[in-house]
């Protein structure tokens, strides 16, 4: 190539750039409809039910609880058709099969009688981090997750599946405040009472164990069947 030729191409070149950078200076910014918020965790003062809000559409606690839309009528106010439930095991007999049971998202809403109003913060807490029945769990801090010590129950019960408490238990401390913070106080009540969901007589207890969920909290990286980057 000659010089005259290297010379044009990298003029081309340079006007191509140029009019890119505009382009991008002058367009328009793309913003989400939900975006999440400041880092609640950096200690800005992130407003706790602003992202506990932003936890709980990004999470998708709707879909079980009722709808995927805030503004829509019935969000989180848990099951208000058959459709909603959830059936559990094979659902026919069969010698030392698991039986079928029905299991209903229930009121998330801050309703005193139907939902979560007459419950406090500490208890939802509980009841994310340790898979505890709300209605079960005294109103105290559990500092272990083993039956009778540390305020924890000597006999749980447990939060019926499929809620996927045994993913949100590994969440941080300040995530798991602000959820409880917005079904507290970023929600409007609804009454709608969920008849409660069936189970085994043990209330799960046999399913929650370590060896079926792993431990809270999650072996230190990097376990045998991970590897640590470069």
């Amino acid at each position: 190539m000659t010089d005259w030729l290297r010379w044009k191409a990298g003029i081309v070149a340079s006007v191509g750039v140029i009019f890119f950078v505009a382009a991008l200076v002058a367009a328009p910014a793309i913003t989400s409809p939900n975006p999440a918020p400041p880092d609640f965790r950096d200690g800005q003062g992130q407003d706790p039910v602003a992202y506990g809000r932003y936890l709980v559409i990004s999470h998708d606690c709707g879909g079980c609880h009722g709808g995927a839309d805030p503004a829509a009528v019935g969000w989180l106010a848990g099951v208000m058709s058959p459709l909603q439930e959830f059936q559990i095991g094979p659902c026919y007999v069969t010698p030392g099969a698991i039986p079928c049971f029905t299991t209903r998202p229930r009121n998330l809403t801050p309703d005193n009688t139907t939902g979560l109003g007459r419950y406090s913060e500490r208890q939802i807490f509980n009841a994310l981090r340790y898979g505890l029945r709300i209605e079960n769990t005294p109103d105290v801090e559990i500092t272990s997750s083993t039956p009778g010590q540390g305020n924890f129950p000597a006999h749980p019960k447990y939060l019926a599946v499929p809620m996927p408490w045994p993913a949100y238990r590994h969440m941080p401390d300040q995530e798991l405040w602000a959820i409880a913070a917005y079904l507290k106080r970023g929600v409007k009540p609804v009454s709608n009472q969920v008849a409660d969901s069936e189970g085994p007589p043990d209330f799960w207890v046999s399913e929650y164990t370590v060896e079926k969920i792993g431990p809270y909290p999650s072996p230190a990286f990097p376990t045998a069947n991970e590897q640590a980057p470069p």
